[in-house]
Formats: C-alpha cells, sequence, structure tokens
C-alpha cells in the first residue's frame, strides 16, 4: 500500500492570506494529498464561529488544525506571532507524525510572510515550499523595495517615525 504524500499548510493569519491557502489546499486534496491545513487559534475560533463545527471537522484526509501562535488574546499585531510560532508548530508536526490517523508529513507549505514554517521544515528534515499570496506584481515589487525606499518612493520605516 502506498502512503498518500501530506502536505502541511500554513498560511498567514490575514483574510488576503487564509482564501488563497484554501484554495491550493483543495486543489492538492483534489491530487490525492493529504491537508492538514493550519490556523492559529484566533483565526480558528473564527473559523467555528463563522462556519460551524462541521466544517472544521473535515474529511479523513482533509484535516483543519490550530496551534497557539504565543500570544495573548488580547493582542492583535499578528506579525509579533511569526516570532513565537517555531516552537508550538514544530510540536504540531511532532504530534501530526506521531498520529496512526494521518500519514508522517511529507511537505510543509508556509506562507512566504511565516518563515517559522520553512525553519521546522528544515529542522525536521522535512521539505519546505513557501507559496506567496500576493500577485505576481506585487510579488515582484518586494525585490525592488530598497531601491523604491533609497529613491524615495516609499517611506523608510525610521523616517515614518520621526
Amino acid at each position: 500500500m502506498t502512503t498518500k504524500p501530506h502536505a502541511v499548510l500554513v498560511p498567514f493569519p490575514a483574510q488576503g492570506h487564509l482564501s488563497p491557502f484554501l484554495q491550493l489546499a483543495k486543489l492538492l486534496h483534489s491530487r490525492g494529498f493529504h491537508i492538514t491545513y493550519v490556523n492559529n487559534e484566533f483565526n480558528h475560533n473564527r473559523l467555528l464561529q463563522s462556519k460551524g463545527e462541521d466544517f472544521v471537522n473535515g474529511l479523513p484526509d482533509f484535516k483543519f488544525v490550530s496551534f497557539p501562535d504565543g500570544l495573548p488574546p488580547s493582542d492583535e499585531d499578528a506579525s509579533a506571532a511569526r516570532k513565537t510560532m517555531l516552537g508550538p508548530f514544530r510540536e504540531l508536526v511532532a504530534k501530526l507524525n506521531a498520529s496512526p490517523d494521518s500519514p508522517p508529513v511529507s511537505c510543509i507549505i508556509p506562507d512566504g510572510f511565516m518563515c517559522f514554517g520553512l525553519k521546522a521544515a528544515e529542522e525536521l528534515g522535512i521539505l519546505g515550499v513557501p507559496f506567496w499570496t500576493a500577485s505576481a506584481c506585487g510579488f515582484k515589487s518586494y525585490f525592488h523595495y530598497v531601491e523604491l525606499i533609497e529613491k524615495g518612493l516609499i517611506p523608510h520605516k525610521s523616517k515614518l517615525s520621526s
């Protein structure tokens, strides 16, 4: 018996990232992947409230899971969460790998902004492939960001605070 490939998808916790990741998850699932779609606890609870318990129960080979983002419930700074998620994410992947209900994780697909996902993949010896949800034009602009700051088209963060 062959084992299905198991992809763990980790979107950035903002709507413009969650929807494209869900579309990618559905596409990979239709191609025979076992899917684990990972949310932080805050977004997982919002999904429960908006879609209901049955939605996140998923299918035997398409699961929605959550893990703590390391921030207090009142902290709305999603970017700070990226610094605290590596440990809890590593624990989640270890739990998935130990589960008899799913095949071992074969790849981690983190959002391009969720660098801890690639670090965890590297540490665990698992393929890590970042997924960027920005348009091609938006993605290309990231490569010119420093140049745009130097030309004064984008204010530098230190200039904004003075």
